[in-house]
């Protein structure tokens, strides 16, 4: 995968925006006003995504190219290498998990907020 397509797919879920509120080349995927994905546009290529605390730790373990999110809530954020030791199927499913995992988060009329602004 590249950023290309990782920007493609993330865009591809619903409600999705991008934005770059730190810097020129962070770029942020929210769902509403929620972070989901980061990268940055510079090499090497990197996303952080949200995940759920056990199982961010079961990845760390599995995987050398995750790692505990950079500049983010290392509980809750993993940072992962986009070396191709990682497959684009788990990329993508690690992806929709954090965008579910923010959506989940919110509240009843965050969602709902959605769903008018569609």
């Amino acid at each position: 995968m590249n950023i290309e397509e990782f920007r493609d797919y993330c865009l591809s879920l619903p409600f999705t925006s991008e934005s770059f509120p730190f810097d020129e080349t962070s770029l942020v995927f929210k769902v509403g006003n929620k972070m989901f994905a980061l990268t940055d546009l510079e090499e090497p290529f990197w996303i952080n995504l949200k995940c759920d605390p056990e199982k961010a730790i079961e990845l760390r373990e599995r995987f050398p190219s995750v790692r505990p999110g950079f500049h983010m809530n290392k509980k809750h954020w993993n940072t992962i290498e986009v070396d191709g030791s990682v497959p684009d199927s788990l990329l993508r499913q690690w992806t929709k998990e954090s965008y579910e995992l923010v959506i989940k988060g919110m509240t009843r009329k965050e969602r709902a907020q959605l769903e008018v602004e569609q």
